[in-house]
């Protein structure tokens, strides 16, 4: 069984930085950040797997930056340039492929709400 508790949540204004940790209990492949908008399905965002190989959406990429402290069993989701379209519920999740799909993930965090203003 794995627990993953996220933190670092909140609001901003465009441009922006936040970032994003998840700290995970138990034995973990695969740890991504996920999201979901009102309305909208939820989608992922980035993701990682244990010797460190990343996926990001395209969308993010060049302004969010995955990283992992292994010792820590942590996950970081460094956020950078924020805009309006970036405002979610952000969910870490664990699972056990390299893939930005919501299926190939079991578990999930209660989420963090991450707000940028314009």
């Amino acid at each position: 069984q794995v627990q993953l508790v996220e933190s670092g949540g909140g609001s901003v204004q465009a441009g922006g930085s936040l970032r994003l940790s998840c700290a995970a209990s138990g034995n973990t492949y695969c740890m991504g950040w996920f999201r979901q908008a009102p309305g909208k399905e939820r989608e992922g965002v980035a993701v990682i797997n244990s010797i460190g190989m990343t996926t990001y959406r395209g969308s993010v990429k060049g302004r969010f930056t995955l990283s992992k402290d292994n010792a820590k069993n942590t996950l970081y989701l460094q956020m950078n340039s924020l805009n309006p379209e970036d405002t979610a519920m952000y969910y870490c999740a664990a699972g056990y492929r390299l893939s930005l799909s919501v299926g190939d993930f079991r578990y999930w965090g209660q989420g963090t709400q991450v707000t940028v203003s314009s």
